[in-house]
């Protein structure tokens, strides 16, 4: 985390003037707004016109059904998905909450199936994403089949429940996210797909990019993914109150199923079960890979992710590639000129449609300004010698963004998308030397904590800039302190209740969400239960194998390896392949094909390997069965596993 050196000047220079506090008094409670977060959020409520109602309309329009159960359960009887979990969000917005936020997680919360236009419907509310159903001349297509098998499993059974018993016919993928693939097990399994040819689309690079983001990097985006989605702090006024994309992520169980075909190509056209598609490429802005789509004989425009009820992040705050915002407001201008005056509703895979060609026009006019007026005036910026921060804070809002709610910040923000954009072109160092190769937090944090006057001064300058209602100040000094004492009570509390404050008055969710995360694991300390996870078997059976192999390449320890450098071929006898492994001194290198002379080669299956890499199994137990038989030296297998770490899944981010 960066911190402006002006700030900390400045602190150094004024700590000895500074009227230390009677006594190092303790926090407020959690959960009590502060007079001036009360103020913030009440300043909020008169600057936008949050009594406008056509959002709750169209968020309510065309529901004809609702699951009839208090939760989504998994086989085991646990909740997936509490159903009434978010009913308080009915009411007024309470000082501890963003009004603005508060009115979006409303909106987000309505759930059932709804009726878009003839033969299109939806199931919102049940899911972080929402799954589209449009009748073929024989069955359901199903667009983005959520984020887990159980959701996806209760969402189609409520539209085969209200509409009618039909096969599934058709199932796409708009993008490589898994909550838009990660249900699709519980839709259709692959030997249904085979026996009646049903087309799985995705679009041009979808199978190698829900990979890389998902697997590769998975464990720690997992983690900050948790932090950002609110999934281990409940559901309450105080507490998660939304996503901001949606009401939340699902406790379930993530599946893939490899699309039939890629799409790649502007206005390529496909039939599915009599239904005419044009699919957008739209590849490098929401996603690595992904796509809209435009029916002509429903004259509707499905803009996937693209195109939401929310300004969207440019660098969401889990972990992915950064997003070209230019190419993403281009993306948009492109189907708002050829499919714009051809559309009667535009609709998404979040949030709720619009109808109508006036507010079509608008919706996307909107969305395209909204990246659009980010990157240029963050590079205008730039390009006069800000920095990644300076550009940031610089940039105002909008005038147009207080009356088009679909254009503010609930998920991404205009600050953070604009420190995106400086990254997209620049890299993470805005060009000032010391920031280009600080010390640790570690580290730094004593020296800090030093220069300030020792931690009684630190504390009772973090408690005044409390008081003063600058939490985004107190949190810096306070979080110098925690670094330097992490076990000090006094600086855990105090940071929490900065933090708390901030969330408070935040409008993203998941800045609201992080905040509040962040606060509770000051108080608490890390948590170990919570959070949706795609280490299973039901993911890993559709990873190409060498993904699988890098996988466990960026796990592989060198400084455990005792011994020289060595190889091994594993041969996987159900599929025909055989991956090479070279063990070296630094790096471990995997290659699709066999190496001569191995120290050892190891027979065995695919699924068994996926066992083995979950843990449900052991090398001597699949010796002993004859699932695994390896060949040459019979003690490499159990080296080349020894020189892997398992990383665990939750991990300190507020303390050391």
């Amino acid at each position: 985390m960066k911190r402006p050196f002006l700030s900390l000047a400045f602190a150094l220079i004024a700590v000895p003037a500074l009227a230390q506090p009677a006594e190092l008094r303790e926090p407020p409670a959690p959960g009590t707004a502060t007079e001036a977060t009360r103020a913030a959020n009440a300043a909020v409520a008169t600057r936008l016109p949050l009594g406008d109602r056509s959002d709750f309309e169209d968020a309510a329009r065309g529901r004809i059904a609702q699951i009839d159960a208090d939760a989504i359960r998994a086989a085991d009887g646990s909740i997936v998905w509490p159903i009434a979990a978010q009913a308080f969000l009915a009411g007024d917005a309470p000082d501890t909450a963003n009004p603005s936020l508060w009115r979006q997680s409303a909106l987000a919360a309505e759930h059932g199936l709804f009726e878009v236009t003839e033969g299109i419907w939806q199931v919102r509310g049940y899911d972080l994403s929402v799954m589209t159903v449009i009748a073929g001349e024989t069955g359901w297509i199903i667009v983005d089949p959520l984020t887990t098998t159980e959701t996806a499993a209760a969402a189609l059974a409520l539209v085969q429940d209200t509409l009618g018993e039909r096969p599934v016919t058709g199932m796409i993928y708009t993008h490589s996210h898994a909550d838009h693939f990660g249900g699709a097990r519980g839709i259709i399994d692959e030997a249904e797909i085979a026996a009646r040819t049903v087309p799985v689309l995705a679009p041009i690079g979808f199978s190698e990019t829900a990979v890389a983001e998902n697997l590769l990097a998975g464990p720690h985006m997992s983690r900050r993914a948790t932090l950002m989605f609110g999934q281990i702090i409940p559901p309450s006024p105080a507490s998660h109150i939304g996503s901001g994309l949606g009401p939340g992520v699902p406790r379930g169980t993530v599946s893939l199923i490899p699309p039939t075909e890629e799409i790649e190509g502007r206005g390529t056209r496909r039939t599915i079960d009599g239904i005419a598609f044009e699919f957008v490429d739209a590849a490098g802005t929401e996603a690595p890979a992904e796509f809209m789509f435009y029916l002509p004989a429903h004259r509707a425009l499905h803009t996937a992710e693209v195109a939401t009820g929310t300004l969207h992040n440019v660098l969401t705050m889990r972990g992915a590639r950064v997003r070209d915002a230019l190419a993403w407001s281009r993306a948009i201008d492109h189907v708002l000129i050829e499919y714009g005056d051809r559309s009667d509703v535009v609709l998404a895979s979040h949030h709720w449609p619009s109808w109508g060609a006036d507010n079509v026009t608008a919706f996307l006019t909107g969305q395209r300004d909204i990246y659009r007026y980010i990157h240029d005036q963050t590079l205008r910026r730039a390009n006069s010698g800000a920095t990644m921060v300076e550009a940031a804070e610089a940039i105002p809002e909008p005038a147009f963004t207080r009356d088009a709610f679909d254009t503010r910040g609930y998920y991404g923000t205009l600050n953070h998308n604009a420190k995106a954009v400086y990254q997209h072109y620049f890299g993470w160092w805005g060009g000032v030397m010391a920031d280009y190769h600080r010390l640790p937090h570690e580290q730094s944090a004593a020296r800090y904590v030093e220069a300030m006057g020792g931690r009684e001064a630190v504390l009772a300058r973090g408690i005044a800039a409390f008081d003063a209602g600058d939490y985004r100040w107190a949190s810096e000094i306070l979080n110098h302190l925690v670094f330097a004492a992490p076990a000090d009570g006094q600086g855990r509390a105090w940071l929490a209740a900065a933090y708390e404050q901030l969330g408070f008055q935040a409008e993203s969710g998941p800045w609201r969400s992080y905040y509040l995360t962040a606060a509770s694991e000051l108080r608490d300390g890390v948590p170990q239960t919570g959070g949706t996870r795609l280490g299973n078997a039901d993911f890993l059976r559709a990873v190409p194998t060498l993904d699988l192999f890098d996988m466990l390449a960026a796990r592989y320890a060198p400084e455990r390896l005792q011994g020289e450098p060595f190889t091994l071929n594993f041969l996987f006898s159900d599929t025909g392949e055989t991956v090479a492994l070279e063990i070296g001194a630094a790096v471990l290198v995997p290659r699709l094909r066999a190496t001569e002379n191995p120290t050892a080669t190891v027979t065995l299956d695919r699924p068994d390997f996926e066992a083995l890499l979950l843990g449900a199994t052991t090398p001597p137990a699949m010796v002993e069965s004859g699932a695994l038989r390896i060949g040459g030296d019979p003690s490499a297998l159990a080296a080349f596993l020894g020189l892997l770490e398992q990383p665990e899944f939750w991990f300190a981010t507020q303390t050391p």
